[in-house]
């Protein structure tokens, strides 16, 4: 059986049939983990713990001896895609506080939902567009986006929006986990190789912890609303990407790949409302609507890139000297 292969096919499978997987559980079967309990349990209630590792194991793929070429392209587009994410809600902000839209069109929206689905890349989408229209090079941009990874700079982004703050115990440990895979990876490559593989194979883990925690009765509402933000997420941060990247000399293409939410950006709002309860109410709907980013620009995000490039030409086309 091609378990793997068939799910890698739905876009941001690894993250979303998991996660499908634990609502399903959840709606119809809601006392599995108490009835099971011990490990079984565990995988139902665990997500904080899965994520933690995580974190650590992405934080050691990121090399502090990248060349200049890699820290401007990363950091240019790193910037701009965070700076976009705190623009937008530090504005949104404004208008809604830490609560979600109760009723409408736009209900369960909110500036927590918002600002996670803008603030991360996915990444391997990203390294897959570029290995194919970019360099090695293009590639390994994404070693400095990937501090966009976990929830602290969603905490940085709502504190400077002027919503409820975070205590700095848990500003240090949102990141700490990612701080520490940087520094293990960076002192001993050996221990990078060792820890490079496990980001993908613990997605679907927290993916169907994250899922065990939604009850899909609410789920069906957010539907067209999900759909409309993730086309909002392409459309904004790739504009924005983009001339992103063609500040630092590129064609544009690689600020288009990276248009996307990242599959783990899924469980950045459960982690907030962990860290502080004001955002409890917003944090099950900002779940289902930044997976559902997810499944969007996962589509959205290569058909745009392609358009790019034949509008605008492939990085790898470039010589160097234009990079």
């Amino acid at each position: 059986m091609q378990i793997k292969r068939t799910m890698e096919r739905v876009p941001g499978g690894l993250m979303v049939i998991p996660l499908l997987l634990g609502a399903l559980c959840n709606t119809f079967f809601p006392n599995t983990p108490k009835i099971f309990g011990s490990f079984t349990g565990g995988l139902f209630t665990g997500a904080t713990s899965i994520l933690a590792v995580y974190y650590v194991c992405m934080g050691a793929t990121i090399s502090f001896k990248t060349t200049p070429y890699i820290i401007k392209k990363g950091g240019v587009l790193f910037i701009a895609k965070v700076g976009i994410a705190a623009v937008i809600g530090i504005t949104v902000g404004q208008f809604l506080g830490e609560a979600p839209v109760e009723e409408g069109f736009f209900a369960g929206i909110s500036t927590l939902a918002i600002v996670a689905a803008l603030n991360d890349t996915n990444g391997g989408l990203y390294m897959a567009l570029m290995g194919q229209y970019g360099k090695p090079r293009d590639v390994a941009a994404y070693s400095i986006m990937c501090l966009e990874s976990g929830p602290f700079l969603t905490m940085v982004t709502l504190g400077v929006a002027g919503l409820s703050a975070f205590p700095w115990q848990m500003m240090v440990g949102a990141i700490f986990p990612l701080v520490l895979g940087m520094i293990l990876g960076n002192l001993d490559k050996d221990m990078r190789e060792f820890l490079k593989a496990a980001p993908a194979v613990l997605i679907p883990f927290f993916a169907f912890a994250l899922g065990a925690g939604l009850d899909l009765s609410k789920v069906w509402n957010a539907g067209l609303l999900g759909v409309g933000l993730g086309v909002c997420v392409v459309a904004i941060t790739g504009t924005v990407l983009f001339f992103g990247d063609r500040f630092t000399g590129g064609t544009g293409v690689a600020g288009l790949a990276a248009s996307s939410t990242a599959g783990n950006a899924a469980a950045v709002p459960m982690i907030i409302a962990q860290a502080n309860p004001v955002y409890a109410p917003a944090a099950q709907h900002a779940t289902v609507l930044v997976a559902a980013c997810v499944v969007v620009t996962a589509i959205l995000t290569p058909i745009v890139t392609a358009w790019g490039v034949k509008k605008f030409g492939a990085p790898k086309d470039l010589p160097d000297a234009a990079e």
